[in-house]
């Protein structure tokens, strides 16, 4: 079979809504991330995934800011039953660790909120270049103990998790192994949802080839996000940047995980491997894995026009808040 042939085979297995998005990005010449500055790829980002349509309701959404020391980190909190004391789902968005906000990712949240029944507190994290590792890192680990502390005062009742997509979901990862290695005062955390995460900075599974390019998500992208997410090569194999690479010690006292992979996604075997090593250290794991999508697909709900929109991206969220709703029974 000739390369042309195999490459033609592959995009017959796509998802057609996603299909007619690559050929659609295509079309319109869309640039490579990695030919634009931090500000353009930001734009981008920003100009994709909000697009000028209705979003869902969810009945009180309300923005706040908590303080840390020489910073604040800025929260959205969406209840969608106010006064049920729903519980609580802290959210971290995707965006390469560089680029994404509460807007880019306000569809996910509202998502999460309404399939999961529970109070999501979205956080804006800084980022990279201006904050590298691990100021997403700390801006993540403080939200969620923010959360745990305050939960009456955003309405949230019992229960806590975490989740995140792609950058998010590597955040959502190491988060609870946080919390897993403090003695003192750490949040208790229930569950994790991780959307198609980083979780070791090596650029070596064989779906980093096999999707080098050509989805969306190229190989390329992400050596140029983790450049600059990171100050140096020294970080990649920190547990906190890489969380496959933690002891087995720490992951045998890690909540119960949902995570999801795709499969025309560099980052597949990665998040298999991660689940994978959760399960042998005794973890209770629940993989997702769609092998017709791409990365980033929960965010492709609603996309401007000419784009089309990504019916699977209810499927995924759906049964990312069915984990959740399970998680908290």
């Amino acid at each position: 079979m000739s390369d042309t042939d195999a490459g033609e085979r592959r995009a017959a297995d796509l998802d057609p809504n996603v299909r007619a998005f690559l050929e659609t990005a295509a079309a319109l010449d869309a640039p490579d991330l990695t030919h634009l500055s931090i500000e353009q790829a930001r734009a981008a980002l920003e100009g994709l995934y909000t697009p000028d349509v209705e979003p869902e309701r969810v009945a009180d959404v309300t923005d706040r800011t908590i303080r840390a020391p020489a910073r604040d980190v800025r929260l959205r909190i969406y209840d969608p039953a106010p006064g049920a004391a729903l519980p609580a789902v802290v959210y971290f968005h995707g965006g390469g660790w560089i680029a994404g906000d509460l807007e880019t990712h306000d569809s996910v949240a509202r998502s999460l909120a309404l399939r999961g029944d529970c109070v999501v507190v979205a956080v804006d994290y800084r980022k990279a270049p201006e904050h590298p590792f691990p100021a997403a890192v700390e801006d993540a680990y403080l939200a969620t103990k923010w959360a745990a502390d305050n939960a009456a005062e955003i309405g949230a009742g019992e229960g806590l998790a975490v989740a995140g997509d792609s950058a998010g979901g590597t955040l959502a990862a190491v988060v609870p192994q946080m919390a897993a290695e403090k003695t003192i005062d750490a949040p208790k955390i229930d569950h994790q949802v991780l959307l198609y995460p980083a979780t070791n900075r090596a650029f070596d599974t064989p779906s980093y080839e096999q999707n080098a390019d050509g989805f969306a998500l190229t190989a390329r992208a992400m050596v140029w996000f983790w450049t600059h997410y990171l100050r140096g090569d020294v970080d990649g194999a920190n547990p906190l940047a890489s969380p496959l690479r933690a002891r087995e010690s720490v992951l045998s006292d890690l909540p119960s995980a949902t995570v999801f992979t795709c499969g025309f996604d560099p980052l597949r075997d990665e998040g298999v491997a991660y689940a994978e090593a959760l399960e042998r250290a005794g973890v209770p794991v629940e993989h997702a894995n769609y092998d017709d999508l791409i990365h980033d697909v929960a965010n492709m709900r609603r996309l401007p026009d000419p784009f089309p929109d990504v019916e699977a991206a209810d499927d995924v969220l759906e049964r990312a808040g069915e984990a959740l709703r399970t998680a908290f029974e």
